[in-house]
Parts: structure tokens; sequence; C-alpha cells
């Protein structure tokens, strides 16, 4: 099982913007964004498969958000602009290795291997 490590959480005021990064130990076929606020279950942001010509966004996230990955370095980004006191979670990096389908990326099922998470406030 691979390893995955999120950094680039913190404290920003509304409107604002953060980029997240993930670095995976191992190789894998799609890696993805979730997200957990408290009190609520983990819900899917963000996904990305191995060639970068293929993502999937949630709703809430589209024409904010931007997942993109290096695999050289075996990292994967989110550019989160513009926001809301809403996108205030824990965000989860993960990724699987085996073969993903485009509705499959959104999946929490999906995935097996997850970060420890890394925190995201937005201030009002």
């Amino acid at each position: 099982q691979v390893q995955l490590v999120e950094s680039g959480g913190g404290l920003v005021q509304a409107g604002g913007s953060l980029r997240l990064s993930c670095v995976c130990s191992g190789p894998s076929f799609a890696m993805g964004w979730f997200r957990q606020a408290p009190g609520k279950e983990r819900e899917f942001v963000a996904a990305i498969r191995y060639t970068g010509r293929t993502t999937a966004y949630a709703d809430s996230v589209k024409g904010r958000f931007t997942i993109s990955r290096d695999n050289a370095k075996n990292t994967v980004y989110l550019q989160m602009n513009n926001l809301q006191p809403e996108d205030t979670a824990v965000y989860y990096c993960a990724s699987t290795a085996r073969f993903t389908t485009t509705q499959a990326m959104s999946s929490v099922t999906n995935f097996d291997s997850w970060g420890q998470g890394t925190q995201v406030t937005v201030s009002s």
C-alpha cells in the first residue's frame, strides 16, 4: 500500500486561495481529493487520472478548484481559488492503482490508499 502525505492547508479569508499538495510513494492510476467537515460524511472534491487528461470535479467546486499532477514527482495538486466558509474541512488525498472509470473517480470506495488529511479553514 502506498503512502500519501498532504501539505498546504491553513487558514484563509473568504475569497482567498490555497494550494494543496500530495506526494504519493508509489504508482497510481488515479488520484483524488476528498473533504470532510465536522459532523458530515467524507465527500468528493476532485480527481485525476494518470495522464492528467481526465479530471472530475464536484459541482460545488467547479470553476474554483483545479486538480493537476506531476508524475515525475508523484505529486497531485489542488489549486483552490475563491474559497468560501463552506469549503472548511479536512482535505484528504487518495489514490488507487486500479483502472478507474470517470464515473468511479468520485467514489470514496474506489480509492484504497489515503493520506492523514490537512485542515483548510476559511473565515468569513
